[in-house]
C-alpha cells in the first residue's frame, strides 16, 4: 500500500504548515491571538479561507475544494503542530461534516459558499453536563409546531459557539432521554431569538460555550436529514472528529519531542548535557515510539473514517482514539519529566503543548470509553 502524499497534498502541506509556522512563531503571538475578542485572528482565518482549508471538505459539485480524510489530517497535523487558535476543528471537521453528510440541496446551496468564503463559521453543540461521551444521551427537546420545531434544552463545552454564525445541535423529538431513536440536529442561527451563548476560555488556550435554547422556534428547513434518526448522523461526525483530533496530537507531540530532545542536548548537569546520559536518551526514544505508533493510527484514522460498515468503522475509530490518548499521555508526561520544573511552566512552550494534549485525551471520549467500545465489538487480539 503507499502512504505517499499526491502531488496535490503534498503541496496541501506545504503551503499550510509555511502558513501555520509564519502565523504562530512563538508562544507570545499565540497567546495574543487568544486573547482577541473571538479567541483567534479573524485576519488569520480569512487567510485560512484564501488558502481553501475553510472548504476542504466539500465537493467541487457544491463550490469546495473536494478533500477528504486525508487532507483534513495534514491541516491538523499542522494546527496541532504550532498550537494554532483558529476554529478549524470546531467549524470544518464537526460542523461542516455534519452539513456535508446531513444537508438537502437546499440547505448545502443556502450554506457552503459562505464556509467556503470564511464568512460563516459553524460549531457543534452535543454535550450536556449529564450526558459525558454518550451522544444519544439528550434531554434538550425539539417539540413539533407546525411545520417547525420549537427547541429547550442546555448544550455545554461548545467549542468556539461564540464565533458560529450557525450551530448544529442535537435535540429529542421523541422518546426518553437515552433513547438512541427520536433524535435530530438542527441548524440554529446565532442571532435566533431565545439561544444565549456564554463563552468561556479553555485550560488549553481556546475557547468554549454554554448554550441555553428557551423557546428557540426554527421552520422545517432548520432540520438536517430524518428529524428523528439523527444519531447516525451524529455519531459520523464524532468519528471524523476523532480522525482529526489523532492527527492534532501527532503535531502536537511531534513539536514537543522535538522540544524536549533540543532541552537535552543543551541543560547541563556535573559538566555534561543531559541528554549524555543514556537513561534519558532511552525516555527519549520512548516518546518517539509512541509518537510513530500514534502516527501509524492517525493515517489509520484518516483510512477508515469513510468505511461503509459502520460497526467495522466506530471499533476502528476507538482504536484509533485509544492509542492516542495512550500516547498523549506518555509523550506529554514524559516531557515534563525530562525538561524538570521548566516544563509546566506557562512562560515555556513546551508547556501548553502538554496542556493541549491533555485536553485531547478526554475530548470525544476518555481512554476507558473507548477501550469498552473496543471490546464490546469483539476486535481485542489475544495476549
Amino acid at each position: 500500500m503507499d502512504f505517499d502524499f499526491s502531488d496535490e497534498q503534498g503541496l496541501l502541506r506545504d503551503s499550510i504548515e509555511r502558513f501555520c509556522a509564519d502565523a504562530y512563531p512563538s508562544l507570545e503571538t499565540r497567546r495574543r491571538r487568544a486573547a482577541e475578542p473571538l479567541g483567534f485572528s479573524a485576519d488569520n482565518w480569512r487567510r485560512f479561507a484564501e488558502l481553501g482549508v475553510c472548504g476542504l471538505p466539500f465537493s467541487e459539485e457544491d463550490g469546495g475544494f473536494g478533500g477528504g480524510p486525508v487532507e483534513t489530517m495534514i491541516v491538523m497535523e499542522a494546527v496541532g503542530r504550532t498550537l494554532a487558535v483558529e476554529p478549524f476543528f470546531a467549524s470544518t471537521v464537526l460542523g461542516a461534516t455534519a452539513l456535508r453528510l446531513g444537508a438537502d440541496a437546499a440547505q448545502r446551496e443556502r450554506y457552503i459558499p459562505g464556509i467556503v468564503e470564511g464568512t460563516l463559521r459553524l460549531a457543534l453543540a452535543h454535550t450536556e453536563r449529564q450526558s459525558r461521551y454518550d451522544l444519544h444521551d439528550v434531554a434538550t427537546q425539539a417539540r413539533r409546531d407546525g411545520d417547525g420545531f420549537v427547541l429547550e434544552g442546555h448544550k455545554s463545552v461548545v467549542l468556539n459557539a461564540d464565533a458560529a454564525g450557525l450551530i448544529v445541535v442535537s435535540a429529542r423529538v421523541s422518546g426518553d432521554r437515552r433513547d438512541p431513536a427520536g433524535i435530530g440536529l438542527f441548524l440554529v442561527p446565532a442571532d435566533a431569538p431565545g439561544l444565549t451563548v456564554q463563552p468561556y476560555p479553555t485550560q488549553d488556550g481556546g475557547r468554549a460555550a454554554e448554550v441555553m435554547l428557551a423557546d428557540v422556534r426554527l421552520g422545517g428547513d432548520a432540520v438536517l436529514g430524518d428529524p428523528e434518526s439523527g444519531l447516525p448522523l451524529l455519531r459520523r461526525v464524532a468519528e471524523h472528529g476523532i480522525a482529526a483530533l489523532a492527527a492534532e496530537a501527532v503535531g502536537s507531540m511531534s513539536a514537543l519531542h522535538a522540544l524536549t530532545v533540543e532541552y537535552l542536548k543543551t541543560r547541563k548537569q556535573f559538566g555534561v548535557a543531559v541528554g549524555s546520559f543514556q537513561a534519558l536518551q532511552h525516555r527519549a526514544v520512548d516518546m518517539l515510539i509512541a509518537l510513530e505508533q500514534a502516527r501509524s493510527m492517525a493515517i489509520y484514522g484518516a483510512m477508515m473514517v469513510d468505511a461503509a460498515d459502520a460497526d467495522e468503522r466506530a471499533a476502528a475509530l476507538s482504536s484509533v482514539k485509544v492509542q492516542i490518548n495512550k500516547a498523549c499521555r506518555l509523550v506529554g508526561q514524559e516531557a515534563v519529566q525530562l525538561h524538570g520544573g521548566i516544563g509546566m511552566t506557562m512562560e515555556y512552550l513546551g508547556a501548553h503543548h502538554f496542556k493541549r494534549l491533555a485536553m485531547i485525551e478526554y475530548q470525544l471520549g476518555d481512554t476507558p470509553f473507548h477501550l469498552r467500545r473496543v471490546a464490546d465489538a469483539g476486535v481485542l487480539v489475544a495476549a
